[in-house]
């Protein structure tokens, strides 16, 4: 092959990389506007919002289905649930009745849905035949129930306590509390990883996050990693070596090492980042900035801000259908 020949071609895959990386989402992107109610729905492809869709008050956090076929939105201050389709943001239905739901997890066998009701200090563990969601138990918790995560087994809730500075286990078959340990300052995201056996849990009321062996009957700390202040939600890299963590008042997202649990990466983010997402390939970091009404868009590579969008008021959950895996 000539010069001119590797020259072409040469350009051609440099055109085809561009067209890729530029392509990388074509499902919309979702991000929960707090304080006006509503979700903005993104077009990755211009990065410009193209609608909003009413919700109940206060929506908070969302979550993907396991099937992946609805984004529940769980609206606070509404009592009620919506649910959308996430390749179409198109309402599917609105499930009202669930009282405060701030937070929400499905079980990954999908019989279980949990929520914490951040106001009323309690945990709802709700059946779940695939269609209706038929409350269990009602578990009467420490103060401000905060965040969840359930195990890989759907054995295990965990949930902080956010103003009583606790971490708390609940046994999904029996719906009762298995144990309960104080923790540092204003506890809130929790991540447990692959094996089931570590879990790590962000001081929004601090600087750091403290990661506990939750291997045995009781919780164990076994490390407190400084990170930056008011450390506070948490998202896998994708490469199942690798969670990200946003600082909401250093205006940082550190990426930590989970085997060696130490902190590998710094990336500057303004306006108090919050929820985030991580796109199918691992290129691009969503994140929403919750003081200045915009979703930032990171290059992985770079570790450098790529584009920010405008969105509503207090933007909190984000969410898409091409992610990388959790």
């Amino acid at each position: 092959m000539n010069f001119f020949a590797r020259f072409f071609v040469g350009l051609f895959f440099v055109f085809l990389s561009t067209v890729v990386s530029a392509t990388a989402l074509t499902t919309p992107v979702f991000v929960l506007n707090s304080l006006d109610a509503n979700i903005s729905v993104i077009d990755p492809k211009t990065w410009t919002e193209i609608k909003r869709i009413p919700t109940g008050k206060e929506p908070h956090h969302l979550y993907l289905t396991p099937d992946e076929k609805s984004i529940i939105v769980a609206n606070a201050f509404g009592d009620s649930l919506t649910f959308v389709d996430p390749k179409t943001a198109e309402v599917q239905r609105t499930v009202r009745g669930i009282l405060d739901p701030y937070h929400l997890r499905f079980s990954p066998d999908m019989k279980w849905f949990v929520t914490a009701a951040n106001r009323l200090n309690h945990v709802d563990i709700y059946r779940w035949d695939g269609k209706e969601l038929v409350l269990a138990k009602r578990i009467s918790t420490s103060k401000t129930p905060s965040h969840l995560w359930i195990d890989s087994k759907s054995t295990t809730v965990y949930a902080s306590m956010q103003d009583s500075d606790e971490l708390v286990s609940i046994d999904l078959a029996t719906q009762t509390i298995k144990w309960r340990t104080k923790t540092g300052p204003t506890p809130a995201d929790v991540f447990v990883t692959a094996d089931d056996k570590t879990l790590l849990l962000g001081l929004t009321g601090g600087d750091s996050v403290q990661v506990f062996d939750v291997s045995a009957a009781t919780p164990k700390l076994i490390k407190t990693i400084k990170t930056g202040n008011g450390a506070h939600a948490f998202r896998a890299a994708g490469d199942k070596r690798h969670v990200f963590v946003s600082n909401r008042v250093a205006n940082t997202i550190n990426k930590i090492d989970l085997q060696t649990l130490e902190v590998v990466a710094t990336i500057a983010v303004p306006g108090g980042p919050d929820c985030m997402d991580v796109s199918a390939d691992g290129k691009q970091l969503l994140v929403t900035s919750r003081w200045i009404k915009k979703l930032t868009v990171i290059d992985l590579e770079t570790k450098k801000i790529s584009k920010q969008v405008n969105v509503g008021r207090s933007p909190h959950g984000v969410w898409t259908l091409e992610h990388a895996p959790r």
